[in-house]
């Protein structure tokens, strides 16, 4: 008779689970509190029922970031520690809560699992440790981007009703400003006395980039807090209905997901309410800046119209621009930015605006006199350099073969880790030597890839030199045309020479009689 003689299994040890919570709370302070503390308390209790689990943390992020997983802090810090190893599971209310953007979950998802970090989603009733999740995911995940969907429609149409009626309050006050009683804007009196400054020195002849510079400066805090001023930042100020009492509603709008933010240029109804709130400055003072801008945007666009050489006169001094002037006579001049501002930063002088164009009408004939000793040796120089380029466009593309290899196997061993094939250590070397290598290629890659610039150079001389070669024998006087299809830049010394610099980088020289 065989006796069988059963020997029990020795107690395997418990292993610890370290496991997190993440939760979304009210983006109302008081409830914010109150939301966190309930699910703290939650969390620990339900961890504490399970003896294998130890609480590592609970991250808690506001209610109104759940479109964004960038902006969670709380989430990004999460992550931050499973990649460090710190988390093995993740406790969850439900999918709308860990993400309502269905790609972003599904990446987030297939990351954690590369990292043995499991997920369990309480409503759905989802566990990635135990489920094949893909399917699941993207269908639960479809509605809770659907969901989020169908909230902030019901938010913008909520908006779009008190817009139709005078009553919608914006949601940042503007610069000036603070929001009072969740609905009222009340005018903080520092902030109002420099918009009056602001609006003054306009009218009093100083620029938008004077009156930037000016509170730069000055270290004057911004509307973004910065004590950097821009052009912009002042326009938004001039430009801006609030500080008369009024409100322009619906100036930017949002339609798509994930909820990007358009400016609104009539693709959605605006509403103007006038008297919304109390005035910082006078209506006669906010037209009359209205007025001055459009006055002084017509008289550039004028300038712009007029001359063929605007945005193309650099100062071969200090490298500034040139910008327009009449002189007494009512000549037209330019003039370089800084001298015009003070003559003791830049020696370049005035140049009449006929004294340039004569100037190119004469580089232009010495270049079609001289045709051929300039243009002959251009197309050998450009064939050698489009060798080299061809040459080593064929190696470009080995060397992104080799990259996709070394990512692919980057990836192979990453997932032999999870599945335990790997010791760490081995691992971790397997990953430092690719790494090292795929590093080695990308830098190649880059050194390759700058000769798509000296490709480009090499089309625009062809360009250029077909450009001359059709052009007119001779210019009865200055032609428009033919110098913008030419010049890329004029270069103006301090004795007044001139250089013409074409595209593809021929240069005419003229210099001053």
């Amino acid at each position: 008779m065989v006796t069988v003689k059963v020997i029990p299994a020795r107690a395997r040890k418990q292993e610890i689970l370290r496991v997190a919570a993440y939760c979304r709370v009210s983006s109302d302070s008081a409830d914010q509190q109150h939301s966190y503390a309930a699910q703290v308390l939650y969390y620990t209790k339900e961890i504490q029922r399970h003896v294998e689990w130890k609480l590592v943390d609970i991250y808690a992020d506001d209610g109104i970031t759940g479109t964004s997983m960038i902006q969670r802090k709380e989430f990004q810090r999460m992550l931050s520690d499973c990649r460090d190893g710190k988390i093995d599971r993740i406790l969850v209310k439900s999918l709308s809560r860990f993400s309502r953007n269905t790609k972003d979950c599904l990446t987030v998802l297939r990351e954690l699992s590369q990292l043995g970090v499991s997920v369990s989603f309480e409503k759905e009733r989802i566990d990635t440790a135990t489920l094949t999740i893909e399917m699941m995911v993207s269908v639960f995940g479809a509605i809770a981007q659907q969901e989020s969907m169908s909230i902030s429609q019901n938010q913008r149409m909520s908006y779009q009703r008190r817009m139709e009626k005078g009553e919608f309050i914006t949601c940042k006050p503007p610069y000036g400003y603070r929001i009072v009683n969740r609905k009222e804007l009340e005018i903080v009196p520092e902030e109002a006395e420099l918009i009056r400054w602001i609006f003054h020195a306009y009218l009093n002849g100083k620029g938008m980039d004077e009156i930037a510079a000016d509170l730069t400066e000055r270290r004057v805090k911004g509307p973004d807090g910065s004590e950097t001023w821009s052009n912009a930042t002042v326009q938004y100020i001039l430009t801006n209905e609030k500080y008369i009492g009024d409100s322009l509603c619906q100036k930017e709008y949002t339609d798509a997901f994930p909820f990007v933010e358009k400016r609104n240029r009539g693709e959605r109804p605006q509403y103007y309410v006038e008297n919304t709130h109390p005035a910082i400055l006078s209506r006669d003072a906010f037209q009359r800046v209205q007025r001055l801008r459009t006055v002084k945007a017509q008289r550039t666009k004028k300038t712009a119209v007029q001359s063929p050489l605007s945005g193309k006169l650099v100062c071969g001094e200090c490298g500034a621009g040139f910008i327009h002037r009449t002189s007494k006579r009512g000549e037209s001049v330019w003039c370089c930015r800084k001298h015009d501002k003070n003559a003791k930063e830049c020696p370049a002088p005035r140049i009449k605006e006929s004294e340039i164009l004569e100037g190119f009408v004469s580089a232009y004939h010495r270049l079609k006199a001289h045709e051929r000793e300039v243009l002959e040796p251009i197309p050998a120089q450009l064939n050698a350099l489009l060798s080299g380029v061809q040459r080593r466009n064929p190696e470009l593309v080995m060397v992104n073969q080799e990259i996709a290899k070394l990512s692919e196997q980057i990836h192979g061993v990453r997932k032999l880790q999870t599945m335990g094939v790997l010791s760490p250590d081995l691992g971790i070397a397997k990953l430092s030597a690719l790494r090292k290598k795929l590093d080695e290629q990308q830098v190649k890659r880059k050194r390759l890839q700058q000769n798509d610039a000296l490709e480009l150079q090499v089309q625009e001389i062809q360009d250029t030199i077909r450009k001359i070669q059709c052009g007119p024998d001779q210019l009865m006087e200055f032609d428009a045309e033919v110098f913008e299809n030419l010049v890329q830049k004029v270069r103006v010394t301090a004795n007044g020479s001139l250089e013409f610099c074409l595209y593809g980088g021929i240069k005419l020289e003229k210099e001053r009689t």
